[in-house]
């Protein structure tokens, strides 16, 4: 794969974070997506950048400043985050993907270039399934189509998350997911706190309690 000479590496570790949601159009105004405000995944950048890492920030539609220090690469689509990421890794040496973003799992079909008409439409959209990046990365480095990277995942679930951070962490080769209850008030989307637990690839589990999360963007920088 040829790489984006705008991230070139430059010898410092090298920490990629996907931030934000994705957005999956239908036509030019309406698209699948979801609450994610960034929030999280910038504060994990921002974290990483002040250690002296090399940051690339790749983010879906977000209204947030770029932290100081970061390199920022803009992306609509789970498969846009998907070519940005590749890109991002390319360089080898130390790196870290840390997958923060809230990825659209599905996709329209069919795109309309113009705007569908309430007349034209038969209230059934047809879906197919979006690549899962931090599967499909795995999978790359395995067969050394990517060089290597230790990968981080977040699992935002509702009710208990522990088991399904946990067969994320095994099925995707992760270091660790940091799992949370997106339906509590104090830890779900849009808010400046977080509620979490660590599950790691060993099998041990670190339940931390509420922070902010900047906070917690330490403890997870921390553990890379």
């Amino acid at each position: 794969m040829e790489t984006d000479p705008s991230i070139e590496k430059d010898g410092r570790m090298r920490v990629v974070v996907t931030a934000g949601p994705t957005r999956e159009h239908l036509d030019p105004v309406r698209f699948l997506s979801n609450p994610s405000t960034g929030k999280m995944g910038y504060a994990v950048a921002q974290e990483a950048a002040k250690r002296g890492y090399e940051v690339i920030l790749v983010s879906g539609p977000v209204s947030l400043p770029t932290p100081r220090g970061v390199k920022r690469v803009d992306v609509v689509s789970a498969r846009d985050m998907l070519l940005k990421v590749r890109e991002a890794l390319c360089g080898g040496g130390e790196q870290v993907l840390v997958s923060v973003a809230a990825i659209a799992d599905w996709r329209p079909k069919t795109y309309s270039s113009k705007k569908l008409k309430k007349s034209s439409m038969t209230g059934v959209i047809e879906l197919v399934r979006n690549p899962d990046i931090l599967k499909t990365i795995n999978s790359e480095m395995r067969r050394g189509k990517l060089p290597k990277a230790k990968l981080v995942g977040f699992a935002a679930e509702t009710g208990d998350p522990l088991q399904e951070a946990a067969r994320k962490c095994r099925a995707k080769g992760l270091e660790f997911v940091v799992a949370n209850d997106v339906t509590a008030k104090d830890a779900g989307f849009a808010v400046d706190t977080n509620r979490a637990s660590l599950v790691f690839a060993n099998g041990n589990v670190e339940t931390l309690n509420l922070m902010s999360k900047r906070a917690l963007a330490r403890i997870i920088v921390d553990k890379l």
